[in-house]
């Protein structure tokens, strides 16, 4: 059979999330993987170092997909901070619902601790950089050493609350996934709501809805 003369990155991405699924295990090599799909090895390393990188790069990708979907519409570039992370959540995990059997082979045995797992070192990085574009307003205090400490909790809070919302996510069972959506919403309308000081009524939501989940759960 003739080799293909020309891959892309898309091609491998594609390439390797299927043999993970066909296989339920990672390739042996990239002799072997390179040889099953039909391409000269020396093409793999022309994007990719490891199996490692591709798994990076996947959620990656993820997040690039939604930040085009994002941008393309006139509508949220109109739309404040809140909504505009609103509209990165459910947009973002419709990608992953779309690439679901995916994400749980690679997320299922990390669920309890998702933020040491290196396939999601990219998305931890390219989801700080969103956060602080987003020019979420904070306590005015006019010192710069404040100041950065703020943005740096800020990013870093906004990534524990993502990385929640994806283990609500993988736990869901609910038809449509509706409970990670009403989750979704309770949570980052209760993030800016707290930056706002804003009454606890958000707060509580939040507290009963999961409580409840909890308690169903159990």
């Amino acid at each position: 059979m003739a080799k293909k003369k020309t891959i892309s990155t898309s091609d491998i991405l594609t390439m390797y999330m299927d043999y993970v699924l066909e296989h339920h295990d990672k390739p042996k090599s990239v002799y072997l993987f390179s040889k099953s799909n039909n391409f000269e090895e020396s093409q793999f390393y022309n994007y990719f170092g490891s199996f490692e990188a591709i798994e990076k790069q996947i959620f990656s990708t993820f997040f690039d997909n939604t930040i085009k979907i994002l941008q393309a519409s006139k509508d949220y570039q109109s739309f404040d901070a809140r909504n505009k992370l609103l509209s990165f959540y459910f947009t973002f995990f419709e990608n992953l619902t779309a690439n679901r059997s995916y994400v749980i082979y690679v997320l299922k045995d990390c669920k309890k601790d998702l933020n040491s797992l290196a396939p999601l070192s990219g998305l931890r990085k390219s989801f700080a950089q969103y956060i602080s574009e987003l020019d979420i307003e904070t306590l005015d205090i006019n010192q710069e050493n404040i100041e950065k400490i703020q943005k740096k909790a800020l990013q870093e809070s906004a990534w524990i609350q993502l990385l929640v919302t994806i283990k609500f996510w993988l736990d869901d069972t609910s038809a449509g996934f509706e409970k990670t959506d009403i989750f979704i919403e309770k949570s980052v309308n209760t993030s800016f709501d707290v930056l706002h000081i804003a009454p606890l009524k958000s707060v509580i939501d939040l507290g009963k809805f999961l409580f409840k989940e909890k308690m169903h759960m159990n």
